[in-house]
């Protein structure tokens, strides 16, 4: 379906299939999240709006198909959890994802948007010191949940 995918990747496919260079998959992909609508000219000139600061970093995943298992019905979807790192500060509101071929910059495959946006920051500061400390990362109001659908 035009528009889905990035114009990089629909050319790398298009390539691939028909006599063009035969596409190569990356080793290791890159899963970025955003907080903007991601236009599809967004998308095509490479401006949309990735999260930063406040220790964000893309998430390197193992392009393999225990991470990426088999598309079924034109979905797909991760076969491991993707963690992110634990925010020190506000992320802004996450409403898509995006997948990457390097962990700076390179090429993006394709952004999604995620299932409810995520508004995720640091956990709360205890001002207890007997006080369990926050296991942020595992509440599930910090999961970000996605699905690539063409």
């Amino acid at each position: 379906m035009a528009g889905s995918k990035s114009n990089y990747l629909e050319n790398a496919i298009l390539d691939h299939v028909l006599g063009g260079g035969d596409y190569t998959r990356p080793a290791t992909v890159y899963v970025a999240l955003f907080t903007d609508s991601n236009t599809q000219t967004q998308r095509d000139a490479g401006t949309v709006t990735e999260v930063s600061g406040s220790a964000y970093a893309r998430v390197a995943v193992t392009n393999n198909s225990t991470n990426w298992p088999a598309a079924s019905s034109g979905s797909k979807s991760n076969g491991t959890a993707i963690t992110f790192p634990t925010p020190t500060g506000a992320w802004g509101t996450v409403t898509a994802f995006g997948i990457y071929d390097a962990s700076t910059a390179g090429n993006l495959f394709g952004p999604r948007f995620v299932r409810a946006s995520r508004s995720p920051g640091p956990p709360p500061s205890s001002s207890s010191p007997s006080s369990p400390s926050p296991s942020s990362a595992s509440s599930s109001d910090d999961v970000i949940e996605g699905e690539i659908v063409d």
